[in-house]
């Protein structure tokens, strides 16, 4: 289990403080394709697991943008505030995907809490989130979402 706060004024003493690492999550070819149906992106080295043993993967990989997605699950088991009426997806700052994920890897995501800063009704969180490939040292994904806590 992650970080757990009762209020937003737990957070700031946080900050700077790595929230730890999530639990692994499978993606596999079913996955991928959910994604690429809900996309629209059928792109072969995605969908086409004959056609991308040849390719440049050997195999089929998952989007960069699925990858991404993972953020938001990986990040619901790193920190819980129990006293907020809502949290929203504010953003991002940098991303990068610096290494393919094929079919079938297992990721989890490493996160530190960079900032807590006040909006009105709430606070804005920016997360130095790094999503991780089980036996692989490059990163996956590196990125900086942005979120919003409303009390």
């Amino acid at each position: 289990m992650g970080t757990v706060v009762d209020t937003l004024a737990d957070l700031e003493p946080l900050v700077g403080q790595s929230l730890g690492s999530s639990s692994w999550i499978e993606v596999d070819q079913h996955r991928i394709d959910t994604f690429a149906d809900a996309t629209g992106d059928h792109q072969w080295i995605h969908t086409d697991p004959e056609r991308a043993a040849a390719g440049p993967f050997g195999t089929t990989i998952a989007h960069g943008y699925l990858t991404l997605s993972l953020l938001v699950p990986l990040w619901s088991e790193l920190l819980t505030v129990r006293e907020i009426t809502a949290a929203v997806n504010y953003g991002l700052g940098k991303v990068r995907f610096p290494a393919p994920v094929p079919v079938g890897s297992k990721l989890r995501l490493t996160a530190t809490l960079a900032a807590v800063d006040p909006i009105p009704g709430g606070v804005q969180l920016t997360i130095d989130a790094v999503i991780e490939r089980d036996g692989h040292d490059k990163p996956v994904c590196v990125a900086q979402p942005i979120f919003r806590l409303l009390a």
